[in-house]
């Protein structure tokens, strides 16, 4: 791996504490950065690089998945340095410039610099044109600009966004980090395609039923009130990591396929999903936010309750969907797709539903068996299993399920970040989001976006600690299927409760 100089942007925040700096410290244990490496963090505080290398060890050993020893750590943190920047002040850029290039020279190294912008989308679009006007992105070797979601906050802004970025990189030289994108499972789910024959038989309407891709999460909007109720479920998770989920999902790979390969598979899948209008979103999308309940046995406030959260708010915090991908592998077979705060459990799968073999059904149904199935578990566990019915022989005529599993020998699994940052310093864009995939996302969801402004799609309440409206499970059960792996739980219907279970903008 060429030796880099990483500029980090946001380097006092919490994302660079809790995920970059561990991240960067677990890939300098397995030798994954390169040999000679620089890091300068760049922040609003007045900080020494003292104080700076203090606070990097400090995150390490709060939230590191390895502790190394005393002198790993202080190894690592002495290529760490400190500049004070204004976002908006040209003299810091260049003052940053005289930096990095002193630091290059001491440590004989070229010019590839990574620009890690874990900042707010609001100061995208100046750093991009700073960099590039101070002459920090005139380089003798590679630059990189690795920004966080959100990618703009609907269709036109991330069409916005992308031309003033692309002013200053190139989408070669774009890495957007979805952090899903990074996580092993879903990684895994390329060689699943790649190097599995029988899998790879199976990934087509003929034998599939239906696909469901569930992020379910107890935790409410927290801290981050504010910046939730002007965005939601569906700006939040849905538009990007379930979408890219679904995206990574339904891709059939060629053995031996590039990164361009994935990026033009997963552009084709997009473009194969089956548009929405905005006056019948209403029957492909189930819109929820969490009403009072409890969580692990503990009362929680209703989402319209929190701090922060304005008054009658229509802010979603749930979101089902119905997708049909037209495409000759696809056709016919439904993709579910859900995401919530305050559920039941904290999940993320994807699983896909066989169907019963010919002339089988009625005997499966009347054994009480469960039809075959492909789980992937990426939170809170991580596997891989192939559940099959096989006949007992010890109950003839009977069946009963067989788990296979597809990926074992899991060991200490790296985190996201760390598979995403070390495939940025490779300049390997299979994990990441590329313009094309954000667009055709946006525009996916804009027709959605639009009903929510305009009211045209019922608001139903669900109570917290639960899967979330009977309206998703009923989407389901219209065709025949139900969500998978839900507990039974004593939901609240609207006969039997005080909060109405479905509002509008008139309420």
């Amino acid at each position: 791996m060429e030796p880099t100089t990483i500029v980090l942007f946001g380097a006092t925040g919490d994302l660079a504490k809790r995920k970059i700096y561990p991240a960067l410290y677990n890939l300098y244990l397995e030798k994954k950065l390169p040999e000679t490496f620089s890091l300068i963090g760049m922040g609003r505080r007045e900080w020494s690089d003292e104080f700076f290398q203090a606070q990097v060890e400090k995150s390490l050993h709060e939230f590191s998945r390895r502790q190394g020893d005393h002198q790993s750590v202080k190894s690592f943190v002495k290529a760490f340095r400190y500049s004070v920047l204004n976002i908006t002040h040209k003299e810091d850029y260049i003052k940053l410039l005289q930096l990095v290039e002193q630091r290059e020279a001491e440590l004989g190294i070229p010019s590839n610099r990574l620009f890690y912008l874990s900042v707010g989308p609001e100061f995208f679009e100046p750093i991009a044109e700073n960099i590039q006007a101070s002459g920090l992105g005139s380089t003798q070797g590679w630059k990189r600009l690795v920004i966080e979601k959100p990618f703009g906050h609907d269709l036109q802004s991330a069409r916005d966004l992308n031309r003033k970025l692309s002013e200053s990189f190139t989408e070669e030289e774009i890495y957007r980090i979805d952090h899903y994108l990074g996580k092993p499972m879903v990684q895994k789910l390329e060689t699943l395609h790649q190097s599995n024959p029988i899998m790879k038989a199976l990934w087509n309407n003929r034998y599939i039923s239906n696909v469901q891709i569930t992020a379910n999460e107890t935790v409410g909007v927290e801290e981050r009130a504010s910046y939730y109720d002007h965005v939601g479920a569906v700006r939040d998770m849905f538009q990007n990591h379930m979408l890219q989920l679904l995206m990574m999902m339904a891709i059939q790979l060629p053995y031996n396929s590039t990164s361009e390969n994935v990026g033009q598979k997963k552009k084709h899948i997009m473009e194969s999903i089956q548009p929405l209008q905005k006056q019948t979103v209403g029957a492909s999308i189930i819109r929820g936010q969490y009403a009072a309940g409890s969580i692990q046995g503990k009362p929680v406030h209703a989402y319209a309750d929190e701090p922060g959260v304005a008054e009658n708010t229509m802010n979603d915090t749930f979101i089902a969907a119905k997708l049909q991908i037209d495409d000759f592998f696809w056709r016919g077979v439904p993709f579910y797709i859900r995401t919530g705060k305050r559920m039941k459990e904290k999940s993320t799968r994807i699983v896909i539903e066989f169907k019963e073999p010919s002339g089988q059904g009625h005997l499966i149904k009347n054994n009480g068996s469960k039809p075959n199935l492909l789980v992937i578990e990426m939170s809170p566990d991580q596997s891989m299993t192939l559940q099959l019915n096989a006949s007992d022989p010890e109950n003839k005529g009977e069946f009963k399920p067989v788990h296979i599993d597809l990926a074992p020998n899991q060991g200490d699994l790296a985190e996201a970040y760390e598979n995403l940052i070390r495939d940025a310093l490779h300049g390997d864009p299979t994990f990441f989001a590329h313009w094309d995939e954000v667009e055709l996302s946006w525009a996916w969801v804009q027709p959605i976006l639009d009903a929510f402004n305009e009211n045209l799609l019922p608001l139903h309440l669900y109570p917290a600690g639960s899967y979330g409206p009977a309206e998703s499970d009923a989407m389901l059960e219209a065709e025949g299927h139900h969500w998978w792996f839900d507990e039974p739980s004593e939901l609240i219907s609207e006969q039997d409760s005080d909060v109405p279970m479905a509002v509008n903008g008139n309420s």
